[in-house]
């Protein structure tokens, strides 16, 4: 949409739409005012109406302008619009399926893993995702900054030794008051075993206008004087990465803030390896590098989202050895019940023995990997994790796989014509 077109939509100067605080002002929170602003049949307002009644409605104007509403395929569309599917019931979804609230010793922080902790700073969104994880929290009227209550996770923090990582979330931290937000990450630097400090911000996809001058010179202040400041945002779709989008990520990566990306994939908006393709050469041409693939949350109406572990797999597949290394995000599943961030990906350990492990490489081809023959640690003394499980084993027929495991032969890897599948072990 063009600038012309939007004076016709919001009747505003360019001045005004480029004002990340006028964009907040006139987001788009109820049916009514989309009706005004757009064309939308009845039918479809009703539907979206009665969604939106449960979970509620907050489009930037900015992000409302990359919708096409003649295509209900839009990737913009989906993760903006209110729509029926999201108040079907499924007896395995949760309101808070990640237990953020069970894995919290003080209110707005979740210490999930040793050393990290997620320390909620605001409620206050620049827009309502369909997706939410958080869905249980968004458009409640406690969107303010809760001083006190950060005040508590602080010192949790500093009276917890192992916790180096801290992740400010919310809601979204970069839209609270700036001089607040430069207190809380320095009092966090404060505390000797604190040695990250990253900010999780949808700002750069949803509220471009958002990463003004003066909070990439206060990020980049406090990095220099205190401690790097990690930025994770939240880029869907190849269509969010605009003019003005990557203005806001080349001042922030100029400013020498490191710059990460959390996809979550989402059926009918990314599901496809093509487009997560695409999307990862987009972020990675910008300076921004592909952190996490999510497997979609069990959070209570975003069914609709969900796809098949299987599809995160084959889009796996379809990145690991079709693009460069750090082009390939993790994909994880956050397991329901507070269990963490477990990865997936393609199988490429087929088997393996004490001195040999057979690999399967991005093409198929199977080929054999010969471990040490002196397997002892170097760890410390002390050091209670590391083992050497393997204990020799007698090798039998030299067939399949065993040709590759045997210590009578120098194969090094077995083509498809070779593999004798009647006796092949995967």
């Amino acid at each position: 949409m063009n600038f012309s077109e939007v004076q016709n939509i919001w009747d505003c100067s360019k001045e005004e739409w480029n004002d990340w605080q006028w964009q907040l002002e006139n987001s788009i929170t109820s049916v009514q005012e989309l009706e005004d602003k757009f064309s939308i049949s009845d039918s479809e307002a009703q539907k979206i109406k009665k969604a939106a009644d449960v979970f509620p409605m907050s489009i930037t104007p900015y992000y409302a302008s990359l919708i096409d509403f003649d295509d209900d395929t839009c990737p913009i569309k989906q993760q903006a619009i209110p729509q029926s599917d999201e108040l079907k019931n499924n007896n395995y979804e949760m309101d808070d399926p990640l237990h953020e609230d069970k894995d919290s010793p003080v209110d707005g922080l979740t210490h999930r893993y040793p050393d990290r902790v997620l320390l909620l700073v605001t409620n206050k969104c620049s827009m309502f995702c369909r997706h939410c994880t958080r869905k249980r929290k968004v458009g409640d009227d406690e969107g303010t900054v809760n001083l006190e209550q950060i005040k508590q996770g602080i010192e949790y923090i500093k009276e917890t030794p192992q916790v180096r990582d801290v992740l400010l979330s919310g809601g979204d931290p970069l839209l609270i008051d700036r001089e607040i937000l430069r207190k809380i990450i320095v009092e966090l630097y404060k505390i000797p075993h604190v040695e990250v400090v990253r900010v999780g911000s949808r700002l750069p996809v949803v509220l471009p206008q958002g990463i003004t001058d003066g909070l990439v010179d206060m990020l980049s202040e406090i990095t220099e004087e205190h401690g790097p400041v990690w930025i994770n945002t939240h880029f869907n779709h190849k269509k969010e990465i605009t003019a003005e989008s990557k203005e806001a990520l080349n001042k922030l990566a100029n400013a020498g803030i490191p710059l990460g990306n959390q996809t979550v994939l989402l059926r009918d908006v990314n599901d496809c390896p093509e487009i997560i393709k695409d999307l990862m050469h987009q972020l990675v041409q910008n300076r921004v590098r592909p952190y996490y693939l999510y497997q979609c949350d069990l959070s209570r109406g975003i069914e609709h989202f969900r796809t098949p572990i299987a599809k995160g797999i084959e889009v796996m597949e379809h990145l690991i050895g079709h693009t460069s290394g750090f082009s390939v995000p993790r994909y994880v599943v956050d397991a329901p019940g507070g269990g963490g961030k477990i990865p997936v990906s393609p199988n490429y350990l087929l088997s393996n023995s004490n001195r040999k492990t057979i690999l399967r490489n991005f093409e198929g081809t199977i080929t054999v990997y010969t471990e040490p023959e002196n397997q002892t640690s170097n760890c410390p003394p002390n050091c209670n994790i590391c083992d050497n499980p393997f204990v020799e084993e007698e090798e039998q027929n030299d067939i399949g796989l065993q040709k590759l495991f045997s210590e009578d032969n120098d194969k090094i890897s077995l083509q498809s014509s070779e593999r004798e599948y009647g006796n092949y072990d995967s």
